[in-house]
C-alpha cells in the first residue's frame, strides 16, 4: 500500500514505521525535517509545517494515498488542515485516552460520544490537552463522518525510549529520597509499551475498521506498587510530601481500557505484569549509572 505518515520520526512512531517497512509498504514521511530519522532510502520524505494550512496544501494537494497516519494532529484545526487537502482511502489518527471524561475501569470506546459534544474549531493553545484532543475527534465524528477514519486511543505510553521520562520520575525520586507530591498513589492505571503501540498502529493499515479503537496492555498497576517495587529492589524509601515535586501522573483516576474491539481484529496485547518490572529495572540501572558518574 501507498502510505503517508505525518510525523513518525520519534518515540513509538519509529516502531510503527519500522513495522510498516517490514510489511513492504511504500512509505512517505511528512515532517518539518527537524528530527533526523534512521530509515535511510527505504522511505520518501516531504517537508511540511503541520499547523500551517498553506504548507499542508503546497505539500499534499493532489497526492493520493491508500492510508494516512497522523501522529501529530492535536486539535480540530489540525484535522481540518489534512482532511480538506489529502485524498486517501483510510485516515488513522493518533488520539488519546485523555478524551474520556471521566476515565473508569474497563473504559469502552463508546464511553466518549464525539457525535453529540459541541464541536469547536480550535488551535492547540486554545484548550488543555485533553480538550483539544476531544475536539479533534469531534471534527472526525461530525464533519468527516463520510470518510473512512480510525481514532486510536492509548493510555500513557512507556518504554526505554520514553523521552517524557514520566515513569523515570518516580524511580529516580524514590531512589534518591527526593520528596514527591502524589495525589493518586492507589489509582490502578493502564499503560501500553512503546514498541507495541507502534506495532498496533501498523497492524491497523490493512484492517477493515472505522471509528475509535482502544489500545492498552492487559492489566493495571498502581503507583504505590511501582514505588514499593523500587524501594524493595534498591533498599531505599520514597518520600511522599505535599510540598514535594509534583508527580507527572497526578490527577489520573483509577481506570483501564477495554480492548475487546482491537482483539476481535486479531491483535493480542501483552500482559503488563510481563514487562513493567523489567522496565523499572532498566530505569533503576539508569539512575545507578548517573550516580556512579
Amino acid at each position: 500500500m501507498k502510505i503517508l505518515v505525518l510525523g513518525g520520526t520519534r518515540y513509538f512512531g519509529i516502531s510503527m514505521v519500522e513495522e510498516l517497512i517490514r510489511q513492504g509498504h511504500d512509505i512517505t514521511i511528512a515532517t518539518r525535517q527537524h528530527t533526523r530519522d534512521g530509515f535511510g532510502e527505504v522511505v520518501h520524505r516531504i517537508q511540511v509545517e503541520r499547523t500551517d494550512p498553506v504548507s499542508m496544501i503546497n505539500a499534499l494537494q493532489g497526492q493520493r494515498y491508500d492510508v494516512v497516519y497522523d501522529k501529530i494532529a492535536y486539535c480540530s484545526n489540525d484535522i481540518k488542515n489534512v482532511m480538506e487537502v489529502i485524498d486517501c482511502d483510510k485516515y488513522i489518527y493518533m488520539s488519546s485516552a485523555s478524551i474520556y471524561e471521566p476515565k473508569k475501569m474497563n473504559t469502552r470506546e463508546d464511553d466518549f460520544d464525539g457525535t453529540t459534544k459541541e464541536l469547536v474549531w480550535c488551535s492547540r493553545s486554545d484548550f488543555p490537552y485533553d480538550e483539544i484532543k476531544r475536539q479533534a475527534e469531534c471534527a472526525l465524528w461530525q464533519t468527516y463522518s463520510d470518510r473512512r477514519w480510525i481514532a486510536v486511543r492509548y493510555p500513557f505510553v512507556i518504554g526505554q525510549d520514553d523521552y517524557t521520562e514520566r515513569l523515570l520520575f518516580y524511580v529516580e525520586h524514590t531512589m534518591k529520597s527526593i520528596p514527591m507530591n502524589i495525589d493518586n498513589l492507589e489509582s490502578q492505571m493502564g499503560y501500553i509499551r512503546s514498541d507495541e503501540a507502534g506495532k498496533f498502529l501498523a497492524f491497523l493499515a490493512g484492517k477493515n475498521l472505522c471509528g475509535a479503537v482502544n489500545g492498552c496492555a492487559r492489566g493495571t498497576i498502581s503507583l504505590r506498587e511501582i514505588i514499593q517495587y523500587v524501594e524493595n529492589k534498591t533498599d531505599t524509601k520514597a518520600v511522599i510530601a505535599s510540598d514535594g515535586d509534583a508527580a507527572p501522573y497526578n490527577g489520573e483516576p483509577k481506570y483501564s481500557l477495554d480492548t475487546t474491539k482491537a482483539e476481535e481484529l486479531g491483535f493480542r496485547f501483552s500482559n503488563l505484569d510481563d514487562w513493567i518490572f523489567d522496565l523499572l529495572d532498566y530505569y533503576i540501572r539508569q539512575v545507578n549509572s548517573k550516580v556512579k558518574h
